[in-house]
């Protein structure tokens, strides 16, 4: 079971990575660009990170050049949706 986890965090976090370099997360709305609509994701690891990198992943699937995460909750199963911007 341990081994399990470990490789779910692994896939995670290479996933994450990977896209945070498609889509840089941001705190506002950047000057230039334009909203193209909104993402979301959810994830039963209850791992904050965990859904920031599957929003950022959302996100680059849909051609933006940044995001910004308008809202997360959840304790054991996470959710989130995220304005994405070109």
């Amino acid at each position: 079971m341990k081994n399990l986890t470990k490789a779910f965090a692994v896939i995670a976090l290479t996933s994450a990575s990977f896209a945070t370099f498609a889509a840089t997360e941001v705190n506002s709305a950047p000057t230039g660009t334009q909203s193209i609509g909104v993402v979301s994701a959810s994830t039963n690891s209850g791992d904050l990170s965990t859904l920031q990198g599957k929003l950022a992943a959302q996100a680059a699937q849909q051609g933006a050049s940044s995001y910004r995460i308008v809202s997360a909750g959840g304790e054991s199963h996470m959710y989130g949706t995220a304005e994405i911007y070109k």
